[in-house]
C-alpha cells in the first residue's frame, strides 16, 4: 500500500468513526491488514491537516481541518455562466462534451461543479472543452438537453455550431 492510499484510508476512517488517537488508528489499520507504525500514522495525520475537536456528543475525535465548504452555487449562476460561455453541447451514452471559447472551460466547469445538479458524477475541464460524466439513471442525452437549455442553445443552434 502506498502512502497516498494509506492516507486516503485514514481519511475515510476518521470521517466515518470516532477516533481520538493515532494508536486507535494503527489498530484499525492493522485490523484491515494495513501495517503502519504509530509514528507513521502521526506523520500522516499531520500531513492530512487533522485536528482534535469535540463533536456534538462531547466526544474528542480527530477530524480533517478544512476550510468552510462553499455553498452550492444557485442554478441562476450556472445559467449565466453557460449562457455566456457555452457554444455547443454534445452527448454520447453517459458522457456530455461542452465546448467553450479557448480559455473559458474552467469557468463553466467550476460553476457546474458547484451547482450540484442531479445526475452529475463529475467533470474534467481543459482549455475549451469540458467532459461531464452523468450517472446511469440520468444519462448523457438528458443532461445534454438540460445544459443546452441552461445555455440558451436549441437543437438547431447546436447543430450549426457543431458543423462550423
Amino acid at each position: 500500500m502506498t502512502k497516498t492510499q494509506r492516507q486516503h484510508r485514514i481519511g475515510e476512517l476518521i470521517e466515518r468513526d470516532v477516533i481520538s488517537t493515532a494508536a486507535q488508528l494503527v489498530a484499525r489499520l492493522q485490523a484491515e491488514g494495513i501495517s503502519a507504525t504509530q509514528a507513521t500514522v502521526t506523520r500522516d495525520l499531520q500531513e492530512l491537516g487533522t485536528i482534535k475537536v469535540r463533536d456534538e456528543h462531547g466526544a474528542r475525535r480527530i477530524v480533517v481541518a478544512t476550510a468552510a465548504k462553499s455553498n452550492p452555487a444557485p442554478l441562476d449562476h450556472l445559467r449565466r455562466m453557460m449562457g455566456e460561455w457555452v457554444v455547443s453541447v454534445e452527448s454520447s451514452a453517459n458522457l456530455v462534451v461542452v465546448r467553450t471559447p479557448p480559455g473559458c472551460a474552467h469557468v463553466v466547469a467550476s460553476a457546474l461543479d458547484r451547482s450540484v445538479l442531479d445526475g452529475v458524477l463529475g467533470s474534467v475541464a481543459g482549455d475549451d472543452t469540458i467532459l461531464v460524466i452523468a450517472n446511469e439513471d440520468r444519462g448523457g442525452l438528458s443532461l445534454a438537453r438540460e445544459f443546452r437549455s441552461l445555455a440558451g442553445l436549441d437543437e438547431l443552434t447546436t447543430s450549426t455550431v457543431k458543423g462550423s
